[in-house]
């Protein structure tokens, strides 16, 4: 459809409504396909790749909610004796997506705690004498490092179904927090602040023009830059290529 060839994203649109929805088990979680449920503790979590990185569903729509909180439920049932140091970063975006910036954190120590060495090598093993896993070795792969930093930026920022949420699943703990240049969907370079556990400033640089949809983090506000629209838990801004708005606290 970007292309302008009509008849292909007319095809291909029809080809993926013929597509069965996802599979999910008795209880409600993703299986790993019709009639194989979740069996036991694994290293992969590859039927939940539609939930985290590729975002076919979205904890922030309830009939998605419900699937995936059975599956994390599942997952943290079979437990992560299987598990090696990637599976825990790659839990932690999940945890994120699901703005629970407490579990994030937790998951992402024991990663940096147990499964890297002094010099920061992911080596995938467990290396707290087993104490989460019962792989020991130590070969050095960079997924789970990429991982790591992935989960960190989801926390600080997410940008799903037009959607951008600031510091979506920071923990409590974190009172004060910032980050400089990330990426929105929406070519949208964005840089936010956080003191005393509140969202105090939020600057955008819009690279194209288009709409603007940020989740609401202030009780009162600014806006420097844009005219905006105050919709229930959203500010609504039409942007400009190149135009730079602020939103403040007040």
């Amino acid at each position: 459809a970007e292309l302008g060839l009509q008849q292909e994203a007319l095809h291909w649109k029809e080809q993926l409504n013929q597509w069965p929805s996802l599979s999910v088990d008795q209880t409600g979680a993703l299986a790993l396909a019709p009639g194989i449920p979740y069996p036991e503790s694994h290293r992969h979590f590859s039927h939940l790749l539609g939930f985290h990185p590729l975002g076919i569903l979205d904890y922030s729509i309830p009939r998605d909610k419900k699937i995936l909180d059975a599956s994390m439920k599942l997952l943290e049932e079979k437990g992560t004796n299987n598990w090696v140091g990637y599976s825990f970063s790659w839990q932690a975006n999940m945890y994120a997506r699901m703005m629970n910036g407490t579990r994030a954190a937790e998951t992402l120590r024991k990663f940096a705690a147990c499964f890297c060495l002094p010099n920061s090598f992911h080596v995938n093993g467990d290396q707290c004498t087993g104490e989460f896993s019962s792989f020991r070795y130590r070969p050095f792969t960079l997924e789970g490092n990429f991982a790591f930093a992935s989960a960190v930026q989801e926390m600080l920022l997410q940008s799903q179904g037009g959607i951008i949420r600031v510091f979506p699943a920071v923990p409590v703990t974190w009172r004060s927090a910032s980050f400089d240049k990330l990426r929105a969907e929406g070519a949208f370079v964005i840089s936010a602040k956080r003191e005393n556990g509140k969202t105090t400033e939020i600057l955008v640089t819009a690279e194209q023009s288009g709409p603007l949809m940020i989740e609401n983090p202030f009780d009162k506000f600014t806006v420097e830059g844009a005219v905006f629209k105050k919709e229930n838990r959203f500010i609504k801004i039409m942007t400009i290529a190149g135009k730079q708005i602020r939103i403040r606290a007040k």
